[in-house]
């Protein structure tokens, strides 16, 4: 198995491509839709055992949307980007529960920590319904659906593994599904909170940054589970990974044919740039200067989208 270190199925499938030569992969379908100059929908598709073994993720569907310009999108583009996130989250849904099924949303992280604070902020943007059609049904419209959520912490400060907690949320109110925000890892620079993560396959907290919990899904909770993760972190070994290529190409610019820069240019050199790092606990985990102002505008993107499509 790869040390893939990215949460994203479709940079895992492109790592597994690029190292085995291949333009395609048995068990793994792939199409891809523009919605316009800055939104690009991609959808991966895990349909048997060799397409989940090779790239180490369950079978099921993932769903990526990528947002160029997110540090300056105003808010025409950021409604653009929760209609875009609506619409495919809608899909999804529908295809597991009926319209009027009960959804839970959940918010993992740790909202001190501001690269991990993108769940429980999104939660406190969710429009809740339970309490209201519960205790003052007269003022719901009729086929309005259930909606609770929760930010439930990190198991550093409750002590309970996340799952845990949920369980005995869903055992008490028994929603029909869960809906489950929390900030991912990525292998690219690029996609440091400009793209989004739609996967009903559920998710395994803190697994792209090597500290992995308990998974969050329908065979641990009875119930499926859709999970909606942004990338907000990096390790240093992708980060210079990518500054390297950036330099390469900089310099083939410049020189127009250099067979050897040509060659380091197509390799993947994470592995031995983490090599050289880990020794001295210099692979850390890194993320943008800018990161509030990132969070934020995901906030609004995730919050509004989930909204719009329960």
């Amino acid at each position: 198995m790869f040390n893939f270190r990215t949460d994203l199925a479709s940079e895992r499938r492109d790592i597994y491509q690029k190292a085995n030569n291949l333009e395609e992969i048995d068990g793994i379908e792939t199409n891809e839709e523009e919605i316009d100059e800055n939104i690009k929908v991609e959808r991966v598709k895990i349909t048997n055992e060799n397409g989940q073994n090779a790239i180490g993720k369950p079978i099921g569907n993932y769903i990526t949307i990528d947002i160029k310009k997110l540090k300056i999108a105003q808010e025409e583009e950021l409604q653009k980007s929760a209609d875009t996130l609506a619409n495919e989250l809608r899909k999804v849904i529908d295809a597991h529960i009926d319209k009027s099924g009960e959804i839970l949303v959940v918010g993992l992280g740790n909202v001190y920590v501001t690269p991990d604070s993108l769940g429980p902020k999104v939660v406190n943007e969710i429009e809740v319904t339970r309490h209201i059609i519960n205790y003052l049904p007269q003022y719901v419209n009729e086929g309005t659906r259930m909606v609770s959520a929760i930010a439930p912490g990190v198991l550093g400060t409750t002590g309970i593994e996340t799952v845990e907690i949920l369980k005995g949320i869903v055992d008490n109110i028994h929603p029909k599904m869960v809906i489950v925000i929390d900030a991912l890892a990525s292998r690219s620079i690029e996609r440091i909170s400009s793209t989004v993560q739609l996967s009903d396959t559920g998710i395994v907290p803190g697994a792209g940054v090597g500290n992995t919990r308990n998974e969050i899904s329908q065979k641990t909770l009875g119930i499926p589970v859709i999970a909606i993760g942004i990338p907000t972190v990096v390790e240093t070994a992708v980060l210079v990974n990518d500054c390297l290529d950036i330099f390469i190409e900089k310099l083939q610019d410049e020189a127009k044919s250099n067979d050897y820069l040509n060659q380091l240019k197509e390799e993947d050199n994470y592995e031995e740039i983490k090599e050289v790092l880990n020794p001295k606990d210099y692979n850390l985990i890194v993320t943008p200067k800018e990161i509030d102002g990132l969070i934020e505008n995901m906030k609004e993107v995730v919050s509004r989208g989930i909204n719009a499509a329960v």
